[in-house]
């Protein structure tokens, strides 16, 4: 009998029942970044999932999270509430709990993808790179302890970053290959984590990680399975806050996702 892989995204982003508009999940360490705290974008990818479990339909079209508190490993709370349920979208909110305190609020529309049959045109193109066989992996060689985000994903790039050498290029924009590293294929609701699984743009400007305050996505389309494109950037810091601009591509070179959060400089 052949056996169904679980991977660990999928293990650690579930969340269960727990009453009338409440569920319970459990948050690991495995998404841990240099902060010693699960990954912003982990902790959405989990709000949105419940969300899912929650909508009548099926596709995450946009969300927007804010950070409230670091989250930590353990069990959180998730409430949910729909405000609007339409033909074509509805939107929903979910507020994550720790130990009684919010760390995080959402705010979701969902529709169906397979059902939007609008006009379509993009303007933008996917980024030229060889193939992700033909690149690097910047991570290869080198030992990030605790850092256990890095382990859960793997990335190709041209040439390794600047700051991971000690000489930041002052270049804040990066163009890469990004996938899980156990072979799960990328869809909807990873996509805000993955949005958010690489390290920032600034640290090519010398500065330390940052912390999110807020994160957006537009979803576009279901991913193809594959490695995908993404390319990153930054263009205003401003008194220790800075934008952060992502967009994704898949294997077959659709636009699937487009993100921009707001950081603090830690």
């Amino acid at each position: 009998m052949q056996q169904t892989t679980v991977h660990h995204f999928d293990q650690d982003t579930r969340s269960t029942p727990a009453g009338t508009d409440t569920y319970t999940a459990q948050l690991t360490d495995r998404w841990n970044t240099a902060s010693g705290n699960p990954n912003g974008g982990y902790l959405m990818a989990v709000g949105v999932r419940a969300l899912q479990q929650h909508s009548e339909l099926p596709d995450p079209l946009v969300a927007s999270a804010f950070f409230l508190r670091p989250g930590t490993p353990g069990e959180a709370q998730i409430h949910v509430e729909t405000v609007r349920q339409g033909r074509r979208t509805s939107t929903s909110e979910a507020r994550m709990h720790q130990d009684g305190k919010e760390i995080l609020r959402i705010v979701a529309t969902f529709a169906d993808l397979e059902q939007a049959d609008g006009r379509t045109l993009s303007l933008a193109t996917m980024p030229d790179l060889p193939t992700p066989d033909e690149l690097v992996d910047p991570l290869a060689d080198i030992a990030l302890p605790g850092i256990t985000v890095a382990d859960r994903v793997e990335y190709r790039v041209t040439q390794p970053p600047g700051w991971l050498l000690g000489q930041p290029s002052g270049d804040p924009s990066m163009t890469f290959w990004m996938r899980f590293a156990d072979g799960r294929e990328p869809d909807l609701v990873s996509l805000p984590f993955l949005a958010d699984a690489a390290y920032p743009a600034v640290m090519e400007l010398g500065e330390l990680p940052s912390a999110t305050i807020e994160l957006t996505i537009h979803l576009r389309n279901r991913p193809a399975p594959g490695w995908l494109a993404c390319q990153i950037n930054t263009r205003h810091l401003t008194g220790g806050f800075h934008e952060e601009d992502c967009d994704i591509w898949d294997s077959q070179g659709t636009l699937i996702a487009q993100s921009r959060q707001l950081a603090i400089l830690q």
